[in-house]
């Protein structure tokens, strides 16, 4: 027929003899009833596409000649064209088809067991009718009914149900609509329906879970509830600003519970308690991160933002943290494996991190270190060193440089005292001595207060000074007695012997009574001349301490006052024969300590203050006020937080010594002068 010159007859007899046969189709689909209708759609479907295939083959020479010649739409095209027209556009079936669908997906959801085969089948036609058929006819009207369920459905479980239980419904209906998609929805539905659980279980309802009462975000988080926060980070991903709620909420918490932690004066009166909690604290959140937040940096960050805040609320924390580190480097690593000193070390410094007043940390470490090297007591030499290498990469040379000068130090003097022996060869019957030389710029400096030193060790004290002044030129020699101990052997009432560990000020003490059976504090005191405040405390360690008490005091009280008297108490005895007598001392700086270290540290920091200024003048030349501030700010941040009123004290300063200059017509502008 196309051969002579009939297509376009047979186009159109095709066209309606199709037409026609597909409305009694459209009867018959009509007439199913109940749970056949889908069934009966399926057969006829299959059908269709069968008989297609057939027409086309048939009509092949029509479908590649007169089709594409006259425009026509292709066979296999026409018949689906004409399927949708009469069968699914059907006025009978277009409604019942779409409520049979939503109703079956209702049915699921509620629990019920449906035909996933046929569902799969009846949406694969609606997609090979076209993606607008699919989306128009079925896929729209399954989004807006779903919101519509799942609006309900999430208000009545935000009635009954706690946070926890909460996120397990919404993680649980989220997995089934996933899983509705991958058996019978089409692929691209997923993103849809997704976007809907998501805004009506979880994004409608953000705040109220995070803030819900006895089972919120601030419960899991002090109750370490892994599971749930984990559930709570993965759904609330999904959202638009659900992990900044999360994180805003979290952040408001560690610094509101931090906050208390560092201005509860409890907590205060133990520095090494106090740094543990912060520790412990750490490792608490940073666990939390690290598993149900999967190592999010932008947690991450604000946990150190957290942490640096409420550090620094304490002025004392650079003290405490240093204190911390004191007790454990005396004792506290003693018998630790070296990983597990490391992994100490490390959690400090990530303290040490945090403070902005590194400097008073400085101060206070470098005290506390003289004090374990001349007293022989740090745990490990290697634990020392590493640590300052941890300060050394974390602030520079400059930081720890005399740091290591007082390791070159202790070195050195061992040397010395080799030497001295050496060439002493007369002294092996006396007493002994072993000095520290110490560089005056490397250690802390020391109000140099001398006491009367027992006569015997007077005079090997001269002999050593000669000695090292003979062979050093150049240098002069200061005692520090207030930072020496000394060893020695005491025989007490009935013949029994034991070794006394006391301080240069307790050894001046107890070698009165070598001469004396009994003293008066003012005897004492003008034979000894030890500043009162330490000479208090030596007698109290001395005769008022259980256990230690080589001394007695009459009358027996607490307290030392200028009227006692001190007697060898011959009745003294101990288990041991090697016997510590420690000295009754705050862990804790005084009162006037505090105030005179924090002035040591305002007068470090004002030549680094003008050094920062001079450094940025020099690079730019002229620089107005505020941003010079603020350029000094960043330089110096690393070391402490510069104070504005001290930076601008410091360019008056600069000015008057002709470094810098104001420009004539904006006094807020500087200018370099070279």
């Amino acid at each position: 027929m196309v051969l002579h010159k009939f297509g376009e007859r047979l186009y159109s007899g095709l066209v309606a003899t199709m037409s026609v046969h597909l409305k009694d189709i459209a009867q018959s689909i009509e007439a199913a009833q109940g749970g056949s209708f889908l069934e009966e759609l399926n057969r006829k479907w299959n059908d269709h596409n069968k008989a297609l295939q057939m027409i086309r083959d048939i009509l092949m020479y029509m479908d590649r000649t007169y089709v594409p010649s006259a425009r026509k739409t292709p066979v296999h095209e026409l018949g689906l064209n004409l399927w949708r027209e009469n069968v699914i556009y059907s006025s009978q079936i277009r409604t019942r088809l779409l409520n049979t669908l939503l109703e079956l997906i209702h049915s699921e959801r509620t629990g019920e067991v449906i035909d996933r085969g046929i569902m799969r089948n009846i949406t694969k036609m609606l997609m090979d009718l076209g993606p607008s058929v699919y989306e128009h006819e079925f896929e729209k009207h399954f989004t807006n009914v779903s919101a519509e369920f799942y609006q309900v459905e999430s208000q009545r479980f935000i009635e009954c149900c706690d946070c926890g239980d909460y996120l397990k419904k919404a993680e649980r209906r989220l997995n089934e609509e996933m899983d509705r998609v991958s058996h019978y929805l089409d692929p691209g539905t997923e993103k849809k329906i997704n976007k809907v659980v998501e805004e009506q279980m979880i994004e409608n309802h953000m705040l109220r879970l995070i803030h819900m009462e006895n089972s919120g975000l601030v419960n899991m988080l002090c109750d370490d509830k892994y599971e749930d926060l984990g559930r709570m980070y993965t759904l609330f991903r999904r959202v638009t600003d659900g992990l900044l709620k999360i994180r805003e909420v979290m952040t408001s918490h560690i610094r509101e519970s931090g906050k208390q932690l560092v201005t509860d004066p409890e907590r205060l009166k133990d520095p090494v308690e106090f740094v543990q909690r912060l520790l412990d604290e750490k490792d608490k959140y940073d666990k939390i991160i690290n598993l149900p937040f999967n190592n999010d940096k932008s947690f991450q960050n604000a946990l150190n933002s957290s942490f640096e805040y409420f550090i620094n609320l304490n002025p004392r924390s650079p003290e405490f943290i240093s204190l911390f580190v004191d007790d454990k480097l005396r004792k506290g690593l003693k018998g630790v494996n070296e990983d597990d000193v490391e992994v100490t070390l490390d959690k400090v410094m990530m303290l040490f991190r945090y403070l902005q007043e590194k400097d008073v940390f400085e101060k206070y470490y470098k005290q506390h270190l003289a004090k374990r090297l001349l007293s022989g007591k740090t745990v490990s030499d290697d634990a020392e060193r590493s640590l300052i290498v941890k300060l050394k990469t974390e602030c520079g040379y400059q930081f720890t440089s005399k740091l290591e000068g007082m390791f070159t130090d202790m070195k050195t003097s061992q040397d010395t005292m080799q030497g001295f022996y050496a060439s002493h060869p007369d002294l092996g019957d006396g007493p002994t001595l072993t000095v520290q030389v110490l560089t005056t710029g490397s250690w802390p400096t020391q109000s140099s207060i001398t006491c009367n030193l027992p006569a015997e060790i007077s005079a090997l004290c001269e002999k050593f000074r000669s000695y090292y002044l003979g062979t050093h030129t150049g240098r002069r020699l200061s005692w520090q007695t207030n930072m020496g101990f000394a060893d020695l052997k005491a025989t007490f009432g009935k013949g029994q012997k034991h070794e006394l560990n006391v301080s240069t000020y307790q050894m001046c003490v107890l070698m009165l009574f070598n001469n004396a059976d009994k003293l008066s504090y003012k005897e004492i005191e003008q034979a000894t001349e030890i500043p009162a405040a330490d000479l208090k405390r030596c007698l109290q360690s001395l005769a008022l301490v259980k256990g230690r008490n080589v001394l007695r005091k009459e009358p027996m009280s607490k307290d030392v006052v200028e009227d006692d008297a001190f007697f060898v108490n011959d009745k003294f005895s101990s288990k041991l024969y090697k016997v510590k007598i420690g000295t009754v001392v705050a862990q804790k700086e005084s009162e006037p300590e505090k105030q005179e270290t924090r002035q040591r540290v305002e007068e470090d920091r004002k030549p680094q203050i003008e050094a920062a200024i001079v450094r940025i003048m020099k690079s730019r030349k002229q620089l107005d006020h505020n941003n010079l501030i603020a350029e000094v700010t960043k330089q110096l941040q690393s070391r402490f937080l510069a104070n504005p009123t001290e930076v601008k004290k410091r360019i008056e300063s600069l000015i008057e010594r002709d470094f810098l200059e104001r420009d004539d017509n904006d006094r807020k502008l500087y200018r370099y002068l070279a």
